[in-house]
């Protein structure tokens, strides 16, 4: 009898040993923040390579009018829309795991895309690659609100945002050299960018562990009328955001002419001022608050628009291009808004919703438009002036310290 529990202790010993040894320690590179800072190299990588040979690439290729670029934008958005069904997805699957998948849908979107020019491959590859783009950035904007303390957020989330400018400002650099010097075709450009995108996510697969989070999340959808004012400013962010994505860009190609490397040349400059500011501007938000950062944002886009409304020189409409950018990057705020006001548990799903509320303007917003560009673009850009009104008289209702129970300045729900 005491050879067998001897027996048993030693089985026992050796399995433990046999845990631990499986249980190998974590490198000090294997954290919650550099696996952030590397999914947001990713989207530079495909996405930012989508969008800047997307204007040149419809109409060269597959002969676009303002009607289906609209169209297409459109279709784009509708992932962004169905984003609220993440919460039911993370019933059967890890919000990390799932965010990795989700990077993995986009990479092989952006990778097929040149091998379909016609309205129906667009909108078909398209719809794969948005998939992916909308379930990452819900995912990618639920785990940084848990995984980071309110008190670094706008700093970090500041520095991935300068992060992603700075592989940007490479991958741009990789298009114009592709474009300009070896002049390949799009579906190649396109399939290195969504190739290489690939190999990165595949990477991180392999190389990092899974975190779990600091508070278990609400697997419920969920809308509370204390957060009325950050679905308010969700919303109308979603609505004026798509006149910059959708015709901002289609502006530069149409009136004046912009090649694919031009556009190219101009988003590199984008992403120089964001590299450079970013992280600026997260701990400028971390300084001075969010209400004054987005009536700041605001109050600086309305010119912006009106602008675009009545230019008629090539490098003044590029100039309001690259301040346009600029000033997006404040749209952070937001987020931290959210972070100081809501409950740690409700970050998954009200990540979810929001992208769902922001997003229902954009599923109409590029087709209406797209009808209304032919009659008059000066008139799609006033629009988007008077969007952003709205927005900043919203955020005059945001309190100088946002907290639970002081989530509104003025008007508060019953």
């Amino acid at each position: 009898m005491l050879d067998n529990q001897n027996l048993d202790l030693s089985q026992s010993s050796l399995s433990s040993e046999k845990v631990r040894q499986s249980e190998k320690p974590l490198k000090s590179w294997q954290t919650p923040k550099h696996l952030l800072m590397l999914v947001s190299i990713v989207v530079p990588m495909a996405f930012a390579s989508w969008q800047a040979l997307l204007n040149n690439f419809v109409i060269e290729k597959a002969n676009f009018t303002g009607a289906e670029i609209g169209l297409l934008q459109s279709v784009r958005e509708i992932p962004g829309f169905l984003a609220f069904t993440a919460i039911f997805i993370l019933l059967f699957i890890r919000e990390q795991s799932f965010m990795l998948l989700s990077l993995i849908l986009l990479a092989v979107g952006v990778a097929i895309t040149g091998f379909y020019p016609s309205v129906t491959g667009l909108l078909c590859t398209t719809l794969l690659m948005s998939v992916g783009f909308h379930y990452f950035e819900t995912l990618k904007q639920s785990l940084s609100l848990q995984w980071l303390t309110r008190e670094e957020a706008p700093e970090v989330l500041g520095k991935l945002i300068s992060i992603g400018a700075l592989a940007s400002l490479i991958t741009y650099s990789g298009l114009w050299l592709l474009l300009e010097i070896v002049q390949l075709d799009y579906k190649w450009v396109y399939l290195i960018a969504g190739s290489a995108a690939l190999s990165l996510v595949l990477f991180i697969c392999v190389a990092f562990p899974r975190f779990e989070a600091k508070v278990p999340q609400s697997k419920k959808l969920l809308l509370r009328k204390r957060y009325w004012l950050y679905y308010a400013l969700t919303f109308m962010s979603g609505a004026r955001r798509q006149i910059f994505v959708v015709f901002a860009g289609f502006l530069m190609v149409e009136k004046f002419g912009y090649s694919a490397s031009d556009i190219t040349l101009l988003f590199l400059i984008n992403y120089l001022f964001n590299w450079f500011f970013a992280k600026r501007i997260g701990r400028l938000i971390g300084r001075f608050g969010e209400r004054k950062a987005l009536i700041f944002e605001y109050t600086g886009l309305v010119f912006v628009f009106v602008g675009y409304a009545f230019v008629d020189s090539a490098m003044l409409a590029g100039s309001l291009y690259v301040i346009d950018h600029l000033f997006f990057a404040l749209a952070l705020a937001i987020k931290t808004y959210l972070q100081k006001i809501a409950d740690p548990a409700d970050m998954a799903s009200t990540a979810g919703v929001s992208f769902t509320i922001s997003h229902i303007a954009a599923v109409v917003i590029p087709v209406t438009f797209g009808l209304i560009w032919l009659v008059s673009p000066a008139s799609v850009f006033l629009a988007g002036a008077l969007m952003t009104v709205v927005s900043l008289i919203l955020a005059f209702n945001i309190p100088n310290k946002p907290e639970e129970g002081n989530e509104v300045r003025r008007f508060r729900w019953s």
